[in-house]
């Protein structure tokens, strides 16, 4: 992980980003209900504030954890950052819900060390997993007399770099297996759909003038070659308000 500027993340990271976040299994529980007046304004510009989320996976320390890492991962600069965005809310949402718990993750083993190219090697489900890491670092940081939050922003990329790097155990995740999913879903959640709890008023959307899910583009059909500017608009958005459908469960029901 190179500390990078907001524009190189933009600029890697953008609509690439998008195609990898959108389809997480289930949508998730807990988004908010948002003002229409909150997504006006020029692209770019945005009128967010930080998003206080109602965890439901996360106990206070894992959330204090996840909220300080997420701050050092995509920074507030000029720019609403992943707290602004509410990231923290989309990883407990999605840690919490059917993709979290595994529902369609293969954990029947065998179990092997794994090498570069096979992919995902642990029978943890990404919720066991978080739960476990975060839990080994927090141990492990608090012995030490400094938990991860009271830590400078120095020391807290610090220790991120050494996760990355990996060589440390979590109580048996390895620490670049976990720093590449929280790395992952940090980014998912900037850039996401904000029926899945995070990019709240589309903050990510308007910064990369990505216009959103429109389900029609009729009026301009037959308009060629003209700059297309409008306010992003959500999946679950219907008349300005985000409209989560609440018949879909976080968990497929049992066979």
């Amino acid at each position: 992980m190179s500390i990078i500027s907001r524009r190189e993340l933009l600029a890697k990271v953008g609509l690439a980003g998008l195609a990898v976040t959108i389809n997480r299994e289930g949508r998730a529980q807990g988004t908010e209900h948002e003002d229409p007046e909150h997504h006006q304004g020029e692209p770019g510009g945005t009128t967010s504030e930080p998003v206080e989320p109602n965890y439901l996976f996360f106990n206070r320390e894992e959330a204090r954890f996840i909220e300080s890492a997420v701050a050092r991962l995509i920074p507030t600069d000029e720019n609403p950052g992943g707290i602004e965005a509410g990231v923290p809310n989309y990883l407990d949402k999605q840690l919490g819900g059917a993709w979290g718990a595994g529902e369609r993750l293969y954990l029947s083993g065998p179990w092997q060390p794994t090498r570069p190219g096979l992919g995902y090697q642990l029978p943890l489900t990404p919720g066991e997993l978080f739960h476990t890491a975060v839990k080994a670092i927090n141990a492990e940081l608090t012995k030490s007399g400094q938990p991860f939050w009271e830590m400078s922003p120095e020391q807290q990329d610090d220790y991120l770099h050494k996760l990355e790097a990996g060589g440390i155990d979590l109580n048996g995740v390895p620490s670049d297996t976990f720093f590449t999913q929280l790395w992952g879903m940090t980014i998912e959640g900037f850039f996401s759909d904000p029926v899945y709890g995070g990019n709240k008023d589309m903050v990510a959307w308007k910064l990369i003038g990505f216009p959103g899910a429109y389900a029609s583009y009729y009026d301009v059909i037959d308009q060629h070659g003209i700059d297309f500017h409008r306010d992003p608009t959500s999946l679950g958005q219907s008349g300005g308000h985000f409209m989560p459908d609440p018949n879909i469960p976080a968990s497929s029901p049992h066979q």
